[in-house]
C-alpha cells in the first residue's frame, strides 16, 4: 500500500486544530502547525557569562541558586508569584550578573531538557497515528474486497466493521490532544524568556 494516502490522512486530521495554510507537515515526526525548534540557545535569552564552577566550592551559593531555579522551573507556578524570591535573592548577591547567571543556567537546562523529551514525544506520537491512519485504510480496504466478494463472509465483514469503528475511535480521541501537546513546548520557550527578563530586570551591572 502507498504510503502517502495513510500519511496524508493522518496529518490532514492533525491539522484540524488551527489554520491549514500555516501548517508544513513535510516532517512526519512534527504534526504542529507551530515551527519545530529542537534546540534552544541560552546565549540568546541570557546575555552574561555564566560559569558553573562558580558553584564548586560554595555550598550555599549552590543550594541558593537550586532553590530558586527549580522554584522559578516550576509551570504551574505564576512568575509574578515569584518575584520577591527573585529580588530577595538580587539583594543578598548584590544583584551580581554572574551569580543570577547561574540561575538561568539552571532553570534553562532543566526545562529544556523537559522540552526536549516532550518533542520526542511528540514525534511518537504523530509516527503512532500515522501508523494508525494505515491500519484503518487497510481495514476499510480489506472490509471493501469482503463485501465485493461473489458470497460475502458477513461474519468476517462485522468484524472487520467493529474494529475499523474501535480504531477511527481511538484515533479521534487521541487527535483531541494534538493542540496541547504542539503548545506546551512553545509554552516553555515563553516561560524561559520570561525568567531570564526578571532575571536581567533585578541584576546590576558590576562591571
Amino acid at each position: 500500500m502507498s504510503k502517502t494516502g495513510p500519511f496524508a490522512f493522518a496529518l490532514a486530521a492533525m491539522a484540524l486544530a488551527a489554520p491549514v495554510q500555516s501548517a508544513d507537515f513535510s516532517d512526519p515526526t512534527w504534526p504542529c502547525i507551530q515551527r519545530k525548534v529542537e534546540q534552544l540557545s541560552l546565549g540568546l535569552m541570557w546575555p552574561f557569562p555564566v560559569d558553573p564552577a562558580l558553584l564548586d566550592t560554595d555550598k550555599t551559593l549552590r543550594d541558593d541558586v537550586a532553590d530558586l531555579a527549580d522554584a522559578l522551573a516550576l509551570r504551574r507556578v505564576e512568575l509574578e508569584d515569584l518575584r520577591p524570591q527573585v529580588e530577595a535573592f538580587a539583594t543578598q548577591y548584590n544583584g551580581d550578573p554572574a551569580i543570577l547567571g547561574l540561575v538561568f543556567d539552571r532553570v534553562f537546562n532543566g526545562l529544556s531538557k523537559r522540552r526536549g523529551r516532550i518533542i520526542k514525544g511528540i514525534g511518537e506520537f504523530s509516527l503512532s497515528q500515522i501508523a494508525l491512519a494505515e491500519q484503518i485504510d487497510a481495514t476499510r480496504l480489506e472490509m471493501d474486497t469482503a463485501l465485493a466478494a461473489t458470497e460475502p463472509d458477513f461474519d468476517k465483514i462485522d468484524s472487520l466493521e467493529e474494529r475499523l469503528d474501535w480504531d477511527q475511535l481511538i484515533y479521534t480521541d487521541r487527535q483531541r490532544s494534538i493542540t496541547y501537546l504542539c503548545e506546551t513546548p512553545q509554552i516553555i520557550e515563553r516561560r524561559l524568556f520570561s525568567i531570564a527578563q526578571m532575571l536581567q530586570q533585578v541584576a546590576q551591572d558590576q562591571g
